[in-house]
């Protein structure tokens, strides 16, 4: 999956993200967004650049994702910000603990995935980085948000992904072609 995506054109991951971002706009959830998280892509991932665009014109709130030693945190992003590469090359904003905001605080969260499938099981790049992020969905059945939505092409989906307790699934994904929500 990783080296297919890594070998569609520049034309062919621009038209997916713009026809992702169309999709993405026409969400509910979305359009009532106060803040939203994002990501920068990376290696051929779907962009979610076209979206986070369009949220600053709207004044959303846009966090973007810092690794921070096994975790992954939340800083927020605005256009001019200072951007460094973390030790995977992933841009990522200039990062200091005290910007840090609750991964609670977003009402969606834009996430990338290498494969994903019928059940919203999804494939990272395996640091597990989202997962122990998001855990707390797991912990309970009363949480409200944030709304999890994958962004991928159409040939990401596959039949099914062994999934482990620790695994935390998507609510829908958006892929060029269609919108895939999932039902808990």
């Amino acid at each position: 999956m990783r080296k297919r995506r890594a070998n569609l054109s520049a034309e062919q991951r621009d038209d997916a993200a713009q026809q992702c971002v169309q999709r993405a706009r026409a969400l509910p959830a979305i359009r009532r967004a106060s803040c939203i998280a994002a990501y920068l892509a990376h290696r051929g991932e779907v962009s979610c650049e076209p979206i986070i665009e369009w949220a600053l014109g709207r004044s959303v709130e846009v966090l973007l994702p810092v690794v921070a030693g096994r975790h992954m945190r939340f800083a927020r992003y605005r256009p001019g910000d200072k951007l460094v590469r973390n030790r995977w090359g992933i841009l990522e904003p200039d990062w200091r603990p005290g910007r840090w905001v609750s991964a609670r605080r977003p009402s969606v969260v834009l996430t990338p995935l290498v494969a994903f499938d019928g059940g919203g099981n999804r494939l990272g790049q395996g640091g597990g980085y989202y997962d122990r992020t998001f855990a707390f969905r797991n912990a309970g059945t009363h949480w409200r948000r944030p709304l999890l939505l994958g962004l991928a092409y159409e040939f990401q989906q596959v039949g099914k992904l062994d999934a482990k307790p620790t695994d935390v699934p998507l609510d829908a994904v958006i892929t060029a072609g269609q919108f895939h929500e999932f039902r808990r």
